[in-house]
């Protein structure tokens, strides 16, 4: 095994680790949605509003489907993670080579499933003529690109489950400098319309994906398969399945409810539609830190419930939570006095009065939402904390909390309140969930106390039965 390209996250200080392996997952995290800020940009700037209104009323069909796939791939990282954790290294190789049989299986199906049906779905959420072929054709190819995403995400959280956020760091950088490019050729060269810049994206998540996998191949000895070793395990796929189907169905469990925030957003008109576009580009790059913070807590869990660090695991979320909360004030005040000229990056200015319209919605959108980040940062941290220490089912029902806080403000208080209730859709989705999760996390904690009564756990000592009470579980 060569160190320097894994990361044992069961000893140490937990906030040097953790920060450790945040910061480059979250500087990859930017520059995904930098990359896709640059989609947004350009569709807004060189096809206008409708294009703008267009791409931007797929979102929460985007979120429920590849939010779908992002989930699953994360679930099937926890128990590589775990087993890194415990030192079973070849159970370990044994769940990365089922990890990416059923990535497989799911590419396929999904990709079939939703480039038949996204016409229909469009036409369900109520979708504007004024830019149905401009969302048609923007989704339609990013559902032919699910595979790629499905190969970039399942190998870098194998990566990280490794405790190695640098890697998919650098692959990022090359990718998304690759986007920025095929973004500008394909609409300011080639005359493409919105299918431009969805092919760029796809384009550049395949080749991350295949430099991801050249690494791994390279580079990590941990993961060369022995003789019996790829065999496909009926155990070992439905452990996998058992944490990766919840984490997904968990993200679109939540969609649903976005979806319903969607259709009521496409009610009030192409001005409302355009400026949630626009603010929630930057609100989504302002949390793609508190994304990374999540998977950061989910893997630092996963190794060290592994290694029977309850400990740890009780002390880490401690820190999570100092870093997010810190981060959230911060992101407030940015915000707060920079949101209006971030989001008039992704306007036309030859439309100055619809511009003028669309800012204001805007600002006010993002202001209503970062006030409302720590709440965010809870949603982010216990819930996968929860899920690193693989009850991954439990996550189901904080969605459905979001879910049905999200629809009952689409459906009730948007026919009363317009666009102020669209901005505060979020922030009550969250405090939902969080009265779920926090609970959740307590109980969980207590559940592997009395599971594994020899665990390290207020300066107690695993002892041989507890660690061979997780092996039989396992």
């Amino acid at each position: 095994m060569k160190k320097s390209v894994t990361k044992d996250m069961t000893s140490g200080p937990p906030m040097k680790l953790l920060l450790g392996f945040m910061l480059p997952l979250t500087f990859g995290l930017l520059f995904q949605q930098f990359y896709n800020m640059v989609d947004t940009i350009v569709v807004g700037n060189f096809l206008g509003v409708n294009a703008l209104a267009g791409v931007g009323s797929t979102g929460s069909i985007n979120f429920l489907v590849l939010g779908f796939c992002s989930g699953v791939c994360a679930g099937f990282a926890i128990p590589v993670a775990q087993k890194f954790g415990q030192k079973d290294y070849v159970n370990l190789r044994k769940y990365v080579a089922n990890t990416l049989y059923l990535g497989a299986a799911f590419a396929l199906v999904l990709t079939l499933a939703t480039t038949l049906l996204c016409g229909d779905i469009l036409r369900l959420m109520d979708t504007k003529a004024d830019f149905y072929h401009e969302a048609y054709d923007y989704i339609f190819v990013i559902f032919l690109g699910i595979p790629a995403m499905i190969l970039y995400n399942l190998l870098s959280g194998i990566l990280r489950s490794l405790g190695n956020s640098r890697a998919p760091l650098y692959f990022l950088l090359l990718s998304s400098g690759l986007n920025i490019v095929l973004d500008l050729v394909s609409v300011g060269l080639l005359g493409m319309g919105v299918e431009g810049p969805a092919w760029a994206t796809v384009i550049s998540q395949g080749i991350c994906g295949v430099l991801c996998l050249v690494y791994i191949v390279k580079k990590f000895d941990i993961l060369k398969m022995l003789p019996g070793e790829t065999r496909p395990s009926a155990p070992h796929m439905k452990r996998l399945c058992a944490m990766g189907i919840p984490m997904g169905l968990q993200y679109s469990i939540t969609a649903i409810g976005c979806i319903v925030i969607q259709a009521a957003t496409n009610g009030l008109g192409t001005v409302a539609v355009a400026s949630v576009a626009a603010g929630g580009k930057v609100s989504q790059l302002f949390c793609a830190p508190m994304d990374a913070l999540g998977t950061t807590a989910a893997t630092y869990a996963g190794q060290n419930v592994g290694a029977l660090r309850l400990d740890r695991v009780r002390q880490g979320l401690k820190d999570c939570l100092i870093i997010g909360i810190s981060y959230a004030l911060l992101s407030f005040v940015v915000i707060r006095f920079f949101g209006t000229g971030l989001a008039s990056m992704f306007l036309d200015e030859n439309e100055p009065e619809i511009v003028r319209q669309v800012l204001v919605n805007a600002q006010q959108y993002q202001v209503t939402n970062s006030a409302m980040y720590i709440p965010l940062i809870f949603i982010y941290v216990y819930r996968f904390t929860i899920q690193g220490l693989g009850f991954s089912p439990h996550a189901i029902f904080a969605g459905a909390f979001e879910m049905a806080a999200r629809c009952v403000v689409g459906l009730f208080m948007v026919p009363v309140l317009g666009f102020t209730a669209i901005c505060w859709a979020n922030p009550i989705a969250w405090i939902a969930g969080d009265l779920f999760l926090v609970p959740c996390y307590h109980y969980v904690m207590h559940r592997l106390r009395r599971m594994y009564p020899g665990a390290m756990d207020r300066g107690r000592i695993p002892s041989g039965p507890a660690v061979m009470k997780m092996q039989e579980n396992e």
